[in-house]
């Protein structure tokens, strides 16, 4: 970093956004993600640079930013791209709800802002604990949760356990550990045979088409289907492994579950 704390900050995904403006230091960031939509106000007062896949160089490098933050292997290449060019640059890669934790602390130390980290990290343990009591009181229910529809992939790491958190048995939990999205794939069948009660998606860019899910060869008989409990959560909420997951996106989650509880309890 050309500066320490960097006073030139560019994020390349919404999460790390997010965190520098809960933290007071968004005045450091000088460009984001064009996927960066929290606060709302981000996209009026910061220039967008970059997809999620690809960026424009030329126009970060003119931005002549002291960090950037990036997220994940399919940046790796934007990566390099910008250590060529002497870029400092922090990769994130955060799968779980501890390793998002660890990067909210992570970023308030690179901006030398520990103890506000510290704060907030504590603010949202909290609120996890809290709300993991108060689910216990409630029958679990079996949720399948879906994150891509061709092929089709279950829920990442930090989902499942917010699914847990709320009060849910994620059907595919033990896949949900698996880092890679090809690892993560499940069949018709597969979904057929765990037989959720409420079926949760957020197709990462695009809108959910729920006759698609309902109309897929053999669901006719999944629990979820029969009693038309599928809902869309939206993917800024929940796929961005930041506090949005563990405030609206845990709440959009939790909702759901408490539907399908309520509409059961009055069959």
């Amino acid at each position: 970093m050309r500066a320490f704390p960097p006073n030139r900050i560019v994020c390349l995904t919404e999460e790390t956004v997010e965190v520098l403006y809960l933290l007071g230091e968004q005045e450091r960031i000088v460009g984001v993600s064009g996927y960066a939509v929290r606060p709302p106000q981000v996209r009026r007062e910061k220039p967008r640079v970059s997809a999620f896949t690809s960026a424009d160089i030329d126009k970060i490098l003119a931005l002549e930013p002291d960090l950037v933050l990036t997220f994940s292997d399919l940046q790796a290449p934007i990566v390099a791209d910008l250590v060529r060019h002497g870029i400092a640059v922090h990769a994130f890669n955060q799968r779980d709800i501890a390793g998002i934790l660890a990067m909210i602390r992570t970023v308030s130390a690179l901006v030398g802002a520990s103890h506000k980290g510290e704060t907030l990290v504590a603010f949202y343990q909290a609120r996890l604990e809290t709300l993991r009591a108060q689910s216990t009181t409630r029958q679990p229910v079996r949720v399948y949760f879906e994150e891509w529809d061709d092929p089709m992939i279950c829920g990442i790491g930090w989902v499942s356990e917010l699914i847990e958190i709320a009060g849910g048995n994620d059907v595919f939990a033990e896949r949900a550990r698996n880092k890679a999205a090809r690892d993560r794939f499940v069949s018709f069948d597969e979904v057929i045979a765990a037989a959720p009660d409420l079926i949760l998606a957020s197709w990462c860019g695009k809108k959910v088409v729920r006759e698609k899910i309902g109309s897929r060869p053999g669901w006719h008989d999944v629990p979820a289907v029969r009693n038309d409990q599928i809902v869309e959560i939206k993917s800024p909420l929940i796929l961005q492994p930041g506090p949005a997951a563990l405030s609206d996106g845990l709440d959009a989650i939790i909702a759901a579950i408490a539907r399908f509880q309520s509409r059961i309890s009055t069959e």
